[in-house]
């Protein structure tokens, strides 16, 4: 049985998460690690963790990116949809460790960590542009504003004593 490091699970998550529709670029990969996480592993990391999952038959290369294989998709498929980060990719590295290698180990893929680190830095100049996240919770304001028209009630009158 071989370890199953922490980034194998952030990579197939991130992947799955980046890769729905369509197969997801690099670039699509960093920016999911980075909302999963907060911020993104080293570009070596990565690099290893591409190589191992793709020797796994777990990440496939496509025309237009990298996309998850069947066995990988049934990993994630069966995660809660609400839960928590760190149950997600708990039982995304418990799934790993169960699962089986086929018999005929395709290529590793080769992507260079000078790749993911052009990829990154991709993302976080897409981050400072004048866009909006809309993922990004709104600020709250410093004090609370009362709304004009709403007025406090006038008091009850006391009541009068019977005679």
């Amino acid at each position: 049985m071989s370890k199953i490091h922490d980034v194998d699970a952030l990579l197939i998550l991130a992947t799955g998460m980046a890769a729905k529709r369509r197969p997801a670029d690099l670039v699509e990969i960093m920016a999911a690690i980075d909302f999963l996480q907060g911020n993104i592993p080293g570009e070596a990391k990565l690099s290893e963790a591409f190589a191992r999952l793709s020797a796994q038959g777990l990440i496939l290369a496509a025309a237009e990116g990298y996309q998850l294989s069947p066995a990988a998709e049934a990993m994630v498929s069966d995660l809660p949809k609400k839960g928590e980060t760190e149950e997600k990719l708990f039982r995304v590295k418990d799934n790993l460790s169960t699962h089986a290698a086929s018999g005929t180990a395709p290529d590793a893929l080769a992507v260079s960590a000078d790749e993911i680190k052009a990829a990154i830095q991709a993302h976080r100049q897409a981050g400072q542009g004048a866009g909006r996240n809309l993922l990004m919770p709104k600020p709250k304001p410093a004090e609370e504003q009362r709304r004009p028209g709403l007025r406090q009630r006038r008091p009850m009158p006391k009541s009068r004593p019977r005679r």
